[in-house]
Formats: structure tokens, C-alpha cells, sequence
């Protein structure tokens, strides 16, 4: 009798931790913007697709408001958290918008103190 054995399958579940966060911008004049400023730092990967741009960073990242207006070419308090939500689609990790930023944290413990939730079991 002959034994047969399957290859595993690369879409088996796997509930280890990626330690990844990110979005989907529009492809267009702000998302590419978005993109040349996150492009600048280390652990963020831009992907820019025909219809969006993907944003793909590895533990925390920042975006900085400021930073997006100077790169626009606008004065400063141009750019915010609305005009963010204007142009990010999806998004997974946890999300922080603060006054001068929008913060990624792929894992939430990191995310805890600015979302008012303790990390402590319940009895």
C-alpha cells in the first residue's frame, strides 16, 4: 500500500504575532504624499498599487502632521486627522490620532496607556 503525504498548505492558521501595522491610502495627490513622508523611515514599507498605496510598518510608526504639510507645501495645521481619515481606507493595528500625529502600534500592549486600558485580569 502506497502513503501519500500533502504538502502543508501556506494558508494554514497562525496566531503568532506579526508585530505589523498599517493601512491602505487613496492613490492620489495626498495618499502619495502620505507615502513620501512614511517612506522615510525605517520599518514602514510603501507599496503603491494601481488603485491604492499600501502602508506596512514593522512595531510602532508615526505620522506626523507637520511633516505632511511641509511636504505638500502648505502651511502648517493644513494637514490633520480628518484629512487623514479622508484618504486611509483600512487600517490594522491599533490606531492613535493625537493632535499633532496619527500613531500605528502593531501590538496593543504599547498602544495601552493612550487608550485608557489596563493590561491587569479582571477577578
Amino acid at each position: 500500500m502506497t502513503t501519500f503525504k500533502t504538502a502543508e498548505s501556506p494558508f494554514k492558521s497562525d496566531n503568532t504575532a506579526s508585530h505589523m501595522c498599517g493601512y491602505t491610502l487613496m492613490n492620489n495627490q495626498v495618499g502619495v504624499i502620505i507615502a513620501e513622508v512614511l517612506d522615510g523611515l525605517d520599518n514602514v514599507k510603501i507599496t503603491h498599487l494601481p488603485s491604492m498605496i499600501r502602508v506596512d510598518g514593522q512595531g510602532r510608526f508615526d505620522l506626523i502632521y507637520a511633516d505632511v504639510d511641509e511636504a505638500a507645501g502648505e502651511e502648517e495645521g493644513w494637514f490633520n486627522a480628518a484629512e487623514f481619515e479622508e484618504s486611509m481606507s483600512t487600517h490594522y493595528g491599533r490606531m492613535v490620532h493625537l493632535d499633532d500625529r496619527t500613531i500605528m502600534f502593531a501590538d496593543p500592549e504599547e498602544a495601552a496607556e493612550y487608550l485608557d486600558f489596563d493590561l491587569k485580569p479582571v477577578r
